[in-house]
C-alpha cells in the first residue's frame, strides 16, 4: 500500500525525497514537505482550496488533520504553514494557523484559523488554540481555550530539537 499523493485543481504536492511518508497518509493539493521530515500513519495533509508548508525536520505524528482557509469572498484565505524542527504530537488538528520553527504542539490539541505558535513556544496536549491567538516564545498554553499556563524551562525548550531530532532519526529507519 502506498500513501495517497494527489492533485487537485492543477497542484501537485512538492515532497522532498528524504521526507518520509507513511503508507497510509493522504496529501493533496499544494503541499510542500521539507527534508528529513516524517508524516506519520493516518496523517491527512489537504492543500485544496490554499497552500500547506511543512519546513525541514518536522514530524507530523500518527492522526494528524492539516487543512487551510479558502480564499474567497466568504472566507479569509489563510494557509497553514509549519517550520523547521516542529513536533506536532499525536491526533492534532492544525486549521488554517502558523506554527513557527522549533515549536511544539502537543497530542490532541487544536490550533484554528490565524493562530500562531511562536518559535520556542508550545501548545499543550489537548489544547485549543481559538482563532487569531498567539502563543509568544518561551510560553506554554494550556486548556480549552487555551490561555497562557507558565513558562516553559530551557531544559523543555531544548527538549523540542531532541524530538525533533529523534523522529527524522525513528522516519529514516522506516
Amino acid at each position: 500500500m502506498a500513501a495517497l499523493i494527489r492533485p487537485f485543481q492543477g497542484k501537485t504536492p512538492k515532497i522532498h525525497p528524504s521526507a518520509f511518508i507513511a503508507e497510509n497518509a493522504v496529501i493533496i493539493g499544494d503541499v510542500e514537505i521539507g527534508p528529513d521530515s516524517g508524516i506519520w500513519y493516518g496523517v491527512v495533509i489537504r492543500g485544496d482550496v490554499n497552500s500547506i508548508r511543512i519546513g525541514a525536520c518536522t514530524n507530523i505524528q500518527d492522526g494528524t488533520v492539516i487543512h487551510v482557509d479558502a480564499k474567497g469572498e466568504h472566507w479569509h484565505g489563510i494557509p497553514t504553514i509549519i517550520g523547521d524542527n516542529v513536533t506536532v504530537g499525536h491526533k492534532a488538528l492544525l486549521h488554517a494557523c502558523t506554527i513557527e520553527n522549533n515549536a511544539f504542539v502537543g497530542m490532541g490539541s487544536i490550533a484554528l484559523d490565524g493562530s500562531v505558535v511562536e518559535e520556542g513556544a508550545m501548545l499543550a496536549a489537548g489544547a485549543v488554540l481559538t482563532p487569531n491567538k498567539r502563543i509568544p516564545k518561551g510560553q506554554i498554553w494550556a486548556g480549552s481555550p487555551a490561555k497562557y499556563f507558565r513558562d516553559l524551562t530551557k531544559e523543555q525548550t531544548d527538549y523540542f530539537k531532541v524530538s525533533a531530532d529523534h523522529y527524522a532519526w525513528l522516519a529514516k529507519q522506516y
